[in-house]
């Protein structure tokens, strides 16, 4: 499908992309999900945490929204609760996942989740989408690159009519590089690492001798991270073969279902291969939003606690989308939460 013309305006002095990306940090944050929680087990012995937010029975659409957050996030994140609430109130049920060890609590075994941890997904949506005529997935950051990637790399659930990315890094290894090399990520980059290397030192402690931990404090960059922990404990040769193998960009062509790609031009964690213009016009199933400014996961109009372009674009793109012979339904407008975290706030 042909770029879309993107409507979103920031505030005039909120347009730089490093502004759009902390500026919701400064902002109030008090929105509040009456979460229900569930915990999934899965067959090798883990389990995942699952939020819901579900409308009362006899009042229920058969309408479920799968959210996957982003990296060292949570399912309690601010972004994921803003978009909980607004498309709740547009007649979605609402299920949002903690990937492998990010609900509070350490999974049980050596591995954890990555960038590319579609099966974790896919296990989900076949365990929860039974009570649903409809399913749609919405994934922001690391989680839209597993949304995309589950969507792509296989016929997708037949209950699953929609897919949403936003601020995704399609494209591992360039992602990797920009936060590695440029300076004005290094603060981006420090948080990640932080949340990383603690976790490595967790199991440490929990599997004696699995992993070797000398000079863990001395990691500096994602290849260093990737190359020495992500790729082998999850089956990888190494940072290259894991990001080559985990990125969703090859696999847009393959997507089957209506889905909506959107990245902000100014993103600071995404280059120029993160957006997948020429996939995107070979799918006519795939729709890329390319705003101007809007950072990551960031898309601030205002320097108002009110923002709600994010989810009104996302809610408007349900709405209409076709699910192979239906309409997933919902209203054109959604209420004005408040902006959302990025990914490192958790």
């Amino acid at each position: 499908m042909p770029l879309t013309e993107s409507t979103f305006r920031p505030h005039p002095i909120l347009a730089n992309g490093h502004i759009q990306t902390i500026w919701p940090v400064l902002l109030p944050h008090g929105i509040c999900i009456p979460w229900v929680k569930e915990r999934l087990e899965l067959d090798d012995g883990d389990f995942l945490d699952l939020n819901w937010l579900r409308h009362p029975v006899g009042h229920r659409s058969g309408r479920l929204v799968v959210l996957s957050h982003g990296l060292e996030g949570s399912a309690d994140g601010l972004y994921i609760r803003t978009m909980t609430a607004a498309l709740h109130k547009e007649g979605w049920d609402v299920l949002a996942w903690n990937f492998r060890g990010c609900s509070g609590e350490p999974n049980r075994l050596l591995r954890s989740y990555h960038s590319g941890e579609s099966q974790d997904l896919r296990t989900l949506i076949e365990a929860k989408a039974g009570d649903y005529d409809q399913v749609a997935l919405v994934g922001f950051s690391l989680g839209g690159n597993i949304t995309l990637k589950y969507l792509g790399e296989q016929p997708p659930h037949p209950k699953v009519v929609a897919g949403a990315a936003i601020s995704s890094p399609v494209d591992l290894a360039a992602s990797a590089r920009t936060l590695d090399q440029l300076w004005s990520n290094k603060l981006y980059l420090h948080r990640f690492l932080v949340s990383l290397i603690s976790k490595i030192e967790e199991k440490h402690h929990r599997f004696p001798g699995k992993l070797d931990v000398r000079g863990l404090h001395r990691i500096r960059t994602f290849r260093e991270f990737d190359d020495r922990y992500t790729a082998p404990l999850h089956g990888f040769a190494n940072a290259a073969d894991y990001w080559a193998r985990c990125s969703s960009k090859p696999l847009l062509p393959r997507i089957t279902v209506p889905t909506l790609i959107i990245s902000a031009r100014n993103d600071p964690f995404l280059p120029a291969e993160c957006f997948p213009f020429a996939e995107a016009e070979a799918n006519s199933l795939v729709e890329l939003d390319v705003p101007a400014s809007g950072g990551h996961v960031g898309f601030v109009e205002s320097n108002s606690s009110t923002t709600s372009w994010l989810e009104g674009r996302v809610a408007g793109f349900l709405q209409r989308t076709p699910g192979r012979g239906k309409t997933v339904g919902c209203e054109t407008t959604c209420s004005a939460p408040p902006p959302r975290f990025f990914d490192w706030q958790k």
